[in-house]
């Protein structure tokens, strides 16, 4: 970590730790919100705080998290334990003297008291203070102890076009970028242990103060029981908190609520949440383990609830409840593949593999269409004219499920191999889901679109790949990277075999002792990746780092320009 990291993040703490203790302290508040305050400038340092009676204040145990950062805006979220009125504040200046007041949504049962605000024309390249309240419906002088934060915004296209013409501050490049990717988060029964520090990779992931965090997918494992006590590999007793909600299989509205709730009872998680920005995806166990058009309950004794698609609305929505996303628009306001441009280095496409799929089969359809779909047409060709149209040095791909990597989902009817990701198995030609990447790679080459990279998770350990068409079946493509992270706090597994249709290389993988799988947290086996982004050199190093932050492997591209 440089001088300046450390500086920053011990500025950062000092931040939340005084005004945290400030308000354990009773220090005065800010003057009471009224309906007609959103948006108000304050001069002033805030009126007494008025005494009112601990049970009547509403209470924010679930703390508070940043999300979908852009360079003039970022959307923050939290959660009462009561029907009331979220109330933000942020300024400029940690004394909050001049703060911009929000009377934000209420949060009430339909949403399982989450509550989430957008900051928006924020200044880029700021330090931002924010500080977040609940207030009561039943007295409105009762308010919740205040949660604070901070960030830092990063420049963006929409706002700021100076570095076109070298006006940025930092010359024509902008400013260094730092961030972190990795998926899988309490699966296969690993859940919170005390006694081991709770999930300690997000301590990690912290200390290192990324500008944001990109979260791949499996936030949850809704189908995943967690039990009191577990014996790990060598013998080991691994000792989770267990509430009644993830004692079971999420089935009901209120048991895929209460998963996301279980994560937050970690320490590490909320911290690491109150100040990393994340960017979320989903994948397959915030519903069900491989879920498609294809899946079949009926012989899954631990299922009460059968219907697939009714299990598929429940977790979507819980998703969406817990996520610090933006809502899209209108048309599809539970829409996940989703762009960020962050200044003339890099630019962020989120994907979503999992929505627009058709069914999980044996993957050998020669020609597109709705059942060879995993990205869909219109995800597919949103990607192409979004990386056509990029400025960005690097265009960094976010997807929930590797490329190349052959990932089974039993047989099919007919006794053939079913596949859940993109890969067949058959080292051929392109078909079934390939079919689709086949389309992109291709036009991503036609179309001279330089410097993609891809991250994802999903496989539960940390790889690089790099696609090589000299190697390759298929070879109208440009080569590329793809670099694999995860487990946070999982069972370790693979690795996987690699099919050879895309010329997929594997140069790293560090995975579980040969005849071992389904590792706990024990062994150290927990994984994520960090990318940093030099301003001047332009260089992209990928560092996969260990449950410790120790990086296990890493390798820095150069950018391709013209």
């Amino acid at each position: 970590m440089s001088k300046q990291d450390k500086q920053q993040q011990a500025s950062r703490r000092a931040f939340l730790f005084n005004t945290t203790a400030s308000a354990a302290a009773g220090v005065a508040l800010p003057a009471l919100f009224k309906p007609g305050m959103a948006q108000a400038q304050s001069t002033s340092a805030g009126a007494p705080a008025i005494i009112t009676s601990d049970a009547e204040r509403p209470v924010a145990a679930q703390g508070l998290q940043l999300g979908d950062p852009r360079g003039d805006a970022m959307m923050v979220w939290s959660r009462a334990d009561r029907p009331s009125r979220m109330l933000v504040e942020y300024s400029l200046d940690e004394s909050f003297k001049k703060a911009t007041r929000i009377v934000g949504p209420y949060a009430l049962e339909t949403t399982d008291f989450t509550a989430r605000q957008d900051l928006s024309k924020l200044p880029g390249g700021r330090e931002v203070f924010v500080r977040v309240s609940f207030q009561s419906l039943n007295n409105d002088r009762a308010l919740s102890e205040p949660l604070t934060t901070r960030f830092t915004t990063l420049p963006c296209f929409a706002s700021d076009l100076s570095w076109l013409t070298g006006g940025h501050g930092r010359g024509r490049a902008g400013q260094d970028i730092r961030f972190q990717w990795g998926g899988d988060t309490a699966g296969q029964g690993w859940g919170i242990n005390p006694s081991f520090g709770g999930m300690k990779i997000y301590e990690a992931m912290r200390q290192r103060a990324p500008h944001f965090f990109i979260h791949s997918g499996d936030n949850i494992y809704a189908d995943g029981p967690i039990k009191e006590s577990v014996t790990a590999e060598g013998g080991q007793l691994w000792t989770n908190i267990v509430t009644p909600e993830v004692s079971k299989v999420a089935e009901t509205l209120n048991e895929f609520r209460g998963r996301y709730r279980y994560n937050l009872l970690d320490d590490n998680l909320r911290r690491f949440n109150a100040e990393v920005p994340q960017i979320w995806q989903w994948d397959d166990h915030e519903v069900c383990n491989n879920w498609s058009d294809s899946k079949d309950l009926s012989g899954d004794a631990r299922y009460t609830e059968k219907n697939v698609p009714l299990l598929i609305a429940r977790g979507a929505r819980a998703f969406m409840e817990y996520a610090p996303m933006r809502p899209f628009d209108a048309t599809e306001s539970q829409r996940v593949y989703r762009k960020f441009c962050y200044g003339p280095l890099l630019e962020v496409f989120v994907l979503d593999m999992r929505s627009y799929r058709g069914a999980n089969s044996a993957n050998l359809q020669t020609q597109a269409g709705p059942e060879a779909a995993f990205l869909g047409r219109e995800q597919l060709d949103w990607l192409k004219r979004s990386l056509a149209s990029s400025r960005a040095t690097w265009k960094v791909i976010a997807a929930d499920m590797p490329i190349g990597l052959n990932i089974g989902d039993g047989k099919t009817a007919q006794g053939l191999d079913r596949w859940e990701a993109v890969a067949n198995g058959n080292n051929g030609a392109p078909m079934g889901r390939e079919l689709e990447f086949a389309e992109l790679f291709s036009f991503i080459k036609k179309q001279r679109v330089r410097n993609t990279v891809w991250l994802t998770a999903d496989v539960h350990y940390c790889a690089a790949h790099y696609y090589d068409p000299n190697k390759a079946v298929f070879q109208d493509f440009e080569p590329f990277w793809e670099f694999v992270s995860g487990p946070l706090n999982a069972g370790t597994f693979g690795p996987n075999t690699m099919d050879g249709t895309f010329g997929g290389q594997v140069v790293f993988q560090k995975t579980p002792p040969a005849g071992q799988a389904n590792l706990s947290p024990l062994s150290g086996l927990q994984f994520f990746g960090e990318i940093n982004i030099d301003a001047q050199s332009r260089e992209l190093t990928v560092d996969l780092r260990d449950i410790h932050g120790d990086s296990v492997y890493s390798k820095t591209l150069q950018p391709r320009m013209g």
